[in-house]
């Protein structure tokens, strides 16, 4: 574990960061010589260089402020490695939504959304909120989600479409992108029940942006909608994806465990094989209850 980093920032950046770090009490001010500004903790101990420009970050709690303050992958830069800040956390109200499952054969797809607002924003940093995918540990991923629910502030929404549900709904809507449309506008809606002055809801991208739009002008929700790409940088977009994945996983160990078969992520060919041991140990017509059935998947089973 490094316990030293240096950040290349602009003065916008900095000044930014520095607004942050005063507002937050487990930083306080301290002084450095040519240092624009000092903060620090038992923990880690952050200065601010203007000259070259460079924030160093030091202590043996550096590398959980460069990923959960910085929202930087401290394993993949190495120590005194300059790399640039991506946008500063959004302390602003607002809902973030993320899904999980949608790539996955087995199991159901899970769609969660997250209010935060300047409070509950910069907790959720300090708590290591992230994307999911860059948290491969389930238990911390559970761990993680357990506190994301009882953060001052933080309000959510958790809706599970089980493979059976799933697969109504995919006969009737014939189309993943309408399908994962209406779970997201599901979402929003009961969120905006909760939380009825919030000005505005952030998803990832859709590849059809007004499959989107659309669902959510059909529920009459007067809440302003952003997409965009990789929008788990957002730290209410990867509060949701935590919540999404954590409720996931959980119904996947659950499932497998009551089946005594074998769920892998994905829809590779060891996927294929785990289907197939499952239609051997409980019969084609179970399947529908653990898989998304319109998956190519399905179609090379009954090739066989």
């Amino acid at each position: 574990m490094a316990n030293q980093y240096s950040i290349q920032l602009s003065r916008d950046e900095a000044g930014a960061l520095q607004k942050q770090l005063t507002a937050r009490p487990d930083f306080r001010p301290g002084t450095r010589e040519y240092a624009d500004f000092c903060f620090e903790n038992e923990q880690v101990n952050v200065a601010f260089y203007p000259k070259k420009g460079r924030l160093l970050i030091q202590g043996r709690g550096a590398e959980d402020f460069v990923h959960s303050v910085l929202q930087l992958d401290p394993q993949e830069k190495a120590p005194a490695m300059s790399t640039t800040l991506p946008a500063l956390v959004d302390t602003t109200p607002h809902f973030g939504i993320d899904e999980s499952g949608k790539g996955d054969y087995f199991g159901p797809l899970v769609v969660a959304g997250v209010y935060t607002d300047e409070r509950s924003a910069a907790e959720l940093v300090r708590l290591g909120c992230r994307d999911s995918k860059t948290i491969p540990d389930d238990r911390k991923i559970h761990a993680i989600a357990e506190k994301i629910k009882k953060t001052a502030g933080v309000v959510y929404e958790v809706i599970c479409i089980g493979p059976r549900r799933y697969n109504e709904l995919y006969a009737e809507i014939g189309n993943l992108n309408r399908l994962l449309a209406w779970g997201h506008a599901r979402v929003i809606a009961a969120l905006h029940e909760k939380v009825p002055t919030c000005p505005r809801a952030l998803s990832d991208q859709f590849a059809n942006e007004w499959v989107l739009k659309r669902a959510l002008g059909q529920r009459h929700i007067p809440v302003q909608l952003e997409q965009r790409t990789k929008a788990e940088s957002d730290v209410a977009v990867a509060a949701a994806s935590i919540l999404a994945r954590a409720r996931f996983v959980q119904w996947m160990q659950q499932t497998a465990a009551a089946s005594q078969c074998p769920m892998p992520l994905g829809c590779a060919p060891h996927v294929t094989r785990a289907a197939r041991h499952f239609v051997a140990t409980h019969g084609r017509e179970r399947l529908q209850d653990v898989a998304k059935l319109h998956f190519k998947v399905t179609q090379k089973l009954q090739q066989t």
